[in-house]
């Protein structure tokens, strides 16, 4: 659970300093360097409160100001809170490497271990750089809760809670851009009930295997552009939760991984609601998941107005799926209610799949049949060898607008009675 920071402090704090000429915007913004602050950037001393003494200063200038933390140097940080609202428009501009300390075992007892580095209540900032953040999640990964794939694969109890590199709560107006991301031990960047995010240009990987590790997650966010970046990580690229709209996303390379998620929604039969995503001129390989709506059973809600556009996968296990029979055991019951899922455009979906799941996967709830789902020039054929598999639909309403390969038989014409019926549907 997230919990409300203070106040930023007013204790006085060094002068402004600032990097090289060529690295300063012509004098209007104030630079203050870490370093000024005490931050030493040997990866093995604290620095956190230097961090912290540098934002409280910086966030008090009327004006632009800038946080600098310079190249050649690795910053180990605690557990932090980053609080707004500041006086002005502030960059993070990060050239050298952040890292947290080096495991559970390494972590303050007293310090959330289900978050690293938050910013809280900030306008108008940029993260950015040129610079690295080295989340260290191998030994949270190994933890014996974990998910565990190898030969022996095991799940074992015990304390579980891994920290989030990069999280933004009740945020606008933010920019995060050029960074190079590694190894967080679960989410790289998660937005949680923010407006207007600009992500460019980020580099996010970590390995196949390792656990909850995605790209960026979003949750009661809107105005989101995610573009020009490069994700590979053991999760989702991107996981757009419950609450999320105008959301666009282009020119992504996402894989190895899990694809690029809506979901997973109505978990706990929650109502969520998910409307006008675009996500276009990307590619997705080596992946367990192209793009994918999955929803659980007894969920509320709907998910409306997603297109998905112009994308080469290249062999992909499930290049196009709806599963509205999300479940992490095999243990989950059937129940009547479920997340609607209508006007979905798939669109120039082209390449190679896996052939250990059909190419298209339509399963929708019982009782809430998926509705709406357009199909334009999708190509699909088997990575290896020559044997193509049939789409699979489940309840699934929609049409073709050009011939698919593999051939699609099995969406069903029309809008079903059942929904024709039910004036609340969408009730989002």
């Amino acid at each position: 659970m997230f919990i409300v920071p203070p106040e930023p402090s007013t204790a006085l704090a060094p002068e402004p300093s600032g990097p090289p000429d060529d690295e300063n915007s012509g004098g209007s913004t104030e630079v203050f360097d870490v370093r000024k602050f005490g931050a030493i950037g040997d990866g093995v001393t604290d620095d956190t409160n230097a961090f912290k003494m540098a934002w409280d200063t910086a966030c008090q200038v009327n004006s632009s100001s800038t946080i600098y933390v310079p190249n050649g140097f690795s910053f180990m940080i605690q557990s932090t809170i980053f609080t707004g609202p500041c006086q002005g428009g502030l960059v993070f501009q990060i050239d050298g490497t952040l890292m947290p300390p080096d495991g559970p075992e390494e972590w303050p007892k007293n310090n959330s271990k289900r978050q690293w580095l938050v910013f809280y209540r900030v306008n108008q900032m940029s993260l950015q750089g040129g610079g690295a953040i080295d989340g260290r999640g191998q030994k949270w990964w190994d933890l014996p809760c974990k998910p565990h794939k190898g030969i022996n694969a095991t799940t074992l109890p015990g304390p579980c809670d891994s920290p989030v590199a990069i999280s933004f709560f009740m945020s606008s107006n933010l920019t995060v851009q050029g960074l190079k991301v590694k190894d967080s031990p679960q989410f790289h960047f998660r937005f949680d009930g923010c407006q207007n995010v600009h992500v460019e240009s980020l580099h996010i990987t970590a390995p196949a295997l390792s656990p909850n590790t995605d790209g960026i997650h979003i949750a009661n966010t809107n105005g989101v552009q995610i573009y020009n970046s490069v994700i590979s990580n053991g999760d989702d690229c991107v996981s757009i939760g419950s609450g999320c709209y105008d959301v666009d996303i282009r020119n992504l390379t996402c894989g190895p991984g899990h694809g690029i998620s809506i979901g997973s929604l109505g978990n706990h039969n929650s109502k969520a609601c998910v409307h006008n995503v675009t996500v276009r001129d990307s590619v997705i390989k080596v992946s367990d998941n192209g793009v994918r709506i999955k929803t659980w059973q007894g969920g509320s809600g709907a998910v409306s107005g997603i297109m998905f556009g112009n994308i080469h996968m290249i062999s992909v296990r499930n290049p196009i799926i709806i599963d509205q029979f999300y479940c992490l055991t095999k243990d989950c019951l059937n129940q009547t209610s479920a997340v609607y899922v209508s006007d979905i455009l798939y669109e120039g979906i082209k390449g190679t799949y896996d052939t250990r799941s059909p190419p298209m996967h339509f399963g929708c709830s019982d009782s809430v049949p998926c509705t709406n789902i357009t199909l334009s020039d999708i190509e699909l054929l088997p990575a290896q060898g020559d044997i193509v598999l049939d789409p699979f639909c489940w309840n699934a309403y929609g049409e073709l607008e050009t011939l698919a390969i593999p051939p699609v038989y099995c969406l069903r014409e029309g809008v079903p009675r059942s929904i024709l019926d039910n004036k609340d549907m969408d009730h989002c």
